[in-house]
């Protein structure tokens, strides 16, 4: 397994960003091919420097380099610029075990 983890900063807007993640871009990353499975959160400690972080899996790295790479992959990563103004960082980790 292959994790795609994606963890976006405190933004400036939390409202415009959450509108925007939910209505917008978490459509966009249904439509990823070869994508297992999706989730995401808030973080829930105070004064933390990531506000949101979300997990893509995938069967393997070769897949979720793919998968970003597809016509809907260009799309979900062009649209962080739309919402993600304060950063994002973004780990690939391959799950053992």
């Amino acid at each position: 397994m292959h994790d795609v983890i994606v963890l976006y900063n405190v933004p400036a807007s939390p409202e415009a960003f959450d509108a925007h993640y939910q209505n917008t871009h978490i459509p966009l990353v249904h439509k990823l091919p070869k994508l297992r499975e999706f989730s995401w959160g808030k973080v829930a400690e105070e004064n933390a420097p990531y506000y949101v972080v979300a997990r893509l899996s995938y069967a393997n790295a070769q897949d979720a380099e793919e998968s970003l790479a597809s016509e809907p992959g260009v799309a979900s990563v062009d649209d962080l610029a739309n919402f993600a103004g304060s950063g994002v960082t973004v780990l690939n980790v391959g799950r053992h075990g």
